[in-house]
């Protein structure tokens, strides 16, 4: 059975963090694209970090690391179009008019935030609209270590008041705030405070599909998770049921069922295997 050159990447990735480079009060970001097209995730900059972005293929992997006190947010750019000089634009989830992010995520766009420290904090927020299934997943952290997220696709279900499309297909669907722009629907004005901003019909749509992702700006605050030391695995078009690895302090840790750490193992002796080949292969960072 043939491999994909995105197979060995993914396993490539993951013998450099066995390799120990993990720095102290740092935190790895392993994103992962299951999407069926090509995504560009977006970072935005924050402590001591200038931002950053980059192309990931259907299955292709990379690893961001966060240095200490990185408050940002994480998101998929799809359609986008970028020259030679890493100039373009994007369908949904732009954010300035290069590879490497200059400005926040331009809505709608599905974000997984993060607040890193001591303890940190991260949740997914589809306050600004949803562009693509995305999940966030804790490795073998401390505390309330659940993963957050949306892993249903709400572009097929989008009422069509707040639909983005491009040659008739959705591409994305807004929130109620960034469709109308009412005080009412993003909580602005005589409707700034958590009593007077209250769930609306659509959403609701939000929250019913996505009970793990935050549904507007005074949502159930449980939609914000904290866990301490640990890595992350920021998934696209996947499950939060899926099982994921990645290596966190020098170990290989999986979330999951037995069944899927049983697959992973074959999975891993297939590659230890194929390692000369898969050097030849880039890995993105």
């Amino acid at each position: 059975m043939a491999i994909s050159s995105a197979f060995f990447t993914h396993w490539f990735v993951l013998l450099v963090m066995a390799s120990g480079i993990r720095l102290s009060k740092c935190t790895n970001f392993t994103i992962i694209n299951y999407c069926k097209e090509t995504i560009w995730p977006g970072i935005t900059a924050g402590k001591n970090f200038t931002g950053g972005g980059f192309a990931l293929k259907p299955t292709q992997s990379a690893i961001f690391t966060a240095p200490s006190g990185w408050s940002g947010r994480i998101w998929a750019r799809t359609g986008c179009n970028f020259d030679k000089n890493e100039n373009g634009t994007c369908q949904t989830g732009g954010c300035g008019s290069t590879l490497k992010c200059t400005e926040p995520g331009k809505p709608p766009a599905s974000i997984a935030e993060f607040t890193l420290g001591d303890t940190d904090y991260y949740d997914v927020s589809l306050v600004d609209g949803f562009n693509l299934p995305i999940v966030v997943k804790p490795v073998s952290g401390k505390g309330n270590c659940q993963p957050a997220g949306c892993d249903s696709d709400l572009r097929p279900s989008c009422p069509p008041e707040l639909t983005i499309k491009t040659n008739d297909k959705i591409i994305a669907c807004q929130s109620a705030c960034n469709a109308f722009k009412t005080d009412e629907y993003c909580c602005k004005g005589a409707f700034s405070t958590p009593i007077a901003c209250v769930p609306t019909n659509y959403s609701r749509i939000f929250k019913t599909a996505c009970p793990a992702a935050y549904s507007f700006a005074y949502d159930d605050p449980t939609s914000i998770i904290t866990c301490s030391a640990t890595d992350y695995i920021v998934t696209f078009c996947s499950s939060r049921n899926q099982t994921e690895c990645t290596y966190h302090d020098k170990k290989l840790t999986c979330n999951g069922s037995n069944g899927g750490l049983k697959a992973l193992s074959k999975m891993w002796k297939l590659w230890v295997m194929a390692l000369p080949a898969a050097i030849s292969f880039p890995v993105m960072f």
